[in-house]
């Protein structure tokens, strides 16, 4: 199983609170249509507001045999602009200068891949595109069962887990390890695993000054990602944190669901009114 044990670290803000806008303003007369995007290294998963999931993972717009993410990065810029392309024309149209499309990437995704993101965005034609973070999707999808207070979002995804600290919106610490679920073997204990997402959390409490991760400890970190399915693992990292977990609804489509209702704020601004977003039942 691939890890890096100590993850990596920035305490600087990312990306300023929830979005960073790349493309022209929101107009209030202006966009009327959305597009919501999770494209994550297991498969790509968006949003339409009105309409709701509309692929899930690696759908029928994906070629099983090629990846355009690995390890949370974009490594096939070709043929991920094709993928993006057709999911825009399924959802919006050939026409979208009417819309917003946002786009979700891993936390401490480096500045080459923001940009490249935001490039592949800004060629999609929507009248306005905003490049988000999966923490600070994953905590709006949750945000009517959070207190306002600092909040931990430990993302446990297919090739990449992650683990955030939020505190007013903005995330303020971060940890990544390049290992995920799709790293245990059939048979595999999670161990490893939930020994990563501890390190990190341990690691984040050791450097906090101010308190917050004590606090988000106290109220319990929230678990979102295809790891959050799995109680052998939910269960152990409640045990060695000695903490209550919030586990996100339907966990495994929290970060598109959280970009959605982001979507649907700039949608609300703009004049078309609120979306509203609600778990999907896993089938």
């Amino acid at each position: 199983m691939r890890s890096s044990r100590d993850g990596r670290r920035r305490g600087r803000p990312l990306l300023g609170r929830h979005a960073a806008p790349v493309g022209a303003a929101a107009r209030r007369t202006g966009p009327a249509r959305g597009l919501a995007i999770d494209l994550g290294s297991s498969g790509t998963r968006a949003w339409v507001p009105g309409q709701g999931l509309v692929t899930g993972g690696p759908a029928d717009l994906e070629d099983s045999t090629r990846r355009p993410v690995r390890r949370g990065r974009i490594v096939d810029a070709e043929f991920c602009a094709g993928l993006l392309d057709r999911l825009a024309d399924t959802a919006l149209g050939a026409h979208r200068q009417d819309s917003v499309i946002v786009l979700s990437h891993p936390v401490l995704a480096g500045p080459e891949h923001r940009a490249l993101a935001g490039d592949l965005l800004a060629a999609l034609g929507a009248s306005c595109a905003v490049v988000l973070n999966s923490a600070a999707g994953a905590a709006a999808a949750c945000a009517g069962r959070l207190d306002g207070g600092p909040v931990l979002v430990v993302d446990m995804g297919a090739e990449l887990t992650e683990v955030a600290l939020l505190v007013d919106g903005a995330v303020v610490d971060a940890r990544q390890t390049d290992a995920g679920l799709s790293d245990l073997g059939p048979q595999s204990p999670p161990a490893e695993l939930v020994g990563n997402v501890i390190d990190m959390i341990t690691s984040m409490w050791r450097q906090d000054r101010h308190g917050a991760v004590r606090g988000a400890l106290r109220r319990g970190p929230v678990l979102t990602g295809g790891g959050a399915l799995r109680r052998d693992i939910t269960d152990r990292i409640a045990g060695c944190l000695g903490a209550p977990v919030r586990i996100t609804p339907d966990p495994s489509t929290a970060v598109v669901r959280g970009a959605a209702l982001i979507l649907g704020s700039v949608l609300a601004t703009a004049g078309a009114g609120p979306v509203s977003v609600r778990p999907v039942l896993p089938r």
